[in-house]
């Protein structure tokens, strides 16, 4: 696609393929993605069907904040008596019980991660290092054959600096913030950022 296909895309059919999209929301996505993916390593590994993993998933639903409310939410209507002995580990829950009390500990657990977003911060910047950053280009079989840039390809490197106002922009639902970042991104490249504008996918390396 030529540069005035870049700046009015989907005139040569790019568009056909909902994978193509503005830069700014495949960041979303991929923050979204790289945070969920912090949620779960940094969760609980043994299992709600262990007996070491539903007392620790209780203890953190007893000990922190909102966790009562997870538990209802959850749809657990237990007795204080019965989450005591649940977090003892004296008494088995139920099955049904068993994956509330796993929805509850991870909603709980997300709250609280996305409560605090300057641990997100930390794990992207990593102390100055930032993240390595994957920039898959649009899906170029849906434009039209005579406008298609078969030479591009998929673009890897180190992105710092960004990452402070990227997750406050990904906390806050702020698109236009997002597009600024992004331009700011794909201006490190070499002269064909502008075909970088709309990607298929942006993968994240943290």
């Amino acid at each position: 696609m030529s540069t005035d296909g870049w700046k009015n895309f989907g005139k040569y059919g790019a568009n056909l393929d909902p994978g193509n999209v503005h830069g700014k929301f495949a960041l979303g996505q991929a923050l979204e993605d790289a945070l969920e993916r912090m949620i779960v390593d940094g969760g609980i590994k043994s299992p709600v069907t262990t007996r070491r993993g539903l007392k620790a998933r209780m203890k953190y639903l007893t000990t922190h904040k909102g966790g009562p409310q997870a538990l209802a939410d959850a749809g657990i209507t237990a007795t204080r008596a019965t989450i005591r002995r649940w977090t003892k580990g004296t008494q088995q829950p139920k099955p049904a019980s068993l994956e509330a009390i796993d929805t509850a500990y991870w909603n709980l657990r997300a709250h609280n991660v996305m409560a605090n977003p300057g641990a997100f911060k930390q794990h992207l910047n990593r102390a100055g290092q930032g993240t390595k950053m994957e920039i898959h280009p649009i899906n170029q079989d849906v434009v039209t054959p005579t406008r298609r840039r078969d030479n591009l390809r998929v673009r890897r490197f180190q992105v710092r600096y960004i990452w402070d106002e990227a997750v406050d922009a990904m906390v806050a639902g702020d698109v236009d913030k997002l597009e600024d970042i992004w331009d700011d991104v794909i201006a490190e490249l070499d002269s064909d950022w502008g075909a970088y504008t709309y990607v298929s996918h942006i993968g994240l390396g943290a």
